[in-house]
């Protein structure tokens, strides 16, 4: 299992999980889900609902990642594997994101 804190706007909004069986989690923390002026991180993980599960990656997430010659770049660099993606989505999302969101890994 890897887990990954989510950021918004540099505040700890929620928990994001790789089961070992390959599954994903995405779990709002209790202080964020419940209180009214934090919003939703994304129209996908809208606040009516605390936990999402997916057999895969969720569609958020991997549109975080880069492709084409940039993916190949980062994994070789990092050395991961290229059908990993949420270790892909741990190096690349941590620092400098386009939007208020960023992933960190839990050690």
């Amino acid at each position: 299992m890897r887990e990954a804190i989510i950021l918004y706007k540099d505040e700890e909004a929620a928990n994001l999980t790789q089961h070992d069986d390959g599954t994903f989690t995405f779990s709002y923390l209790d202080t964020w889900f419940l209180n009214p002026n934090k919003p939703a991180i994304s129209l996908s993980f809208p606040k009516s609902q605390q936990h999402y599960h997916s057999k895969y990656l969720f569609p958020f997430f991997y549109n975080m990642l880069p492709e084409g010659s940039n993916k190949q770049v980062a994994c070789k660099h990092n050395r991961i594997d290229t059908n990993d993606y949420f270790g892909l989505l741990m190096v690349v999302a941590k620092h400098d994101t386009i939007g208020a969101v960023r992933v960190i890994k839990v050690v």
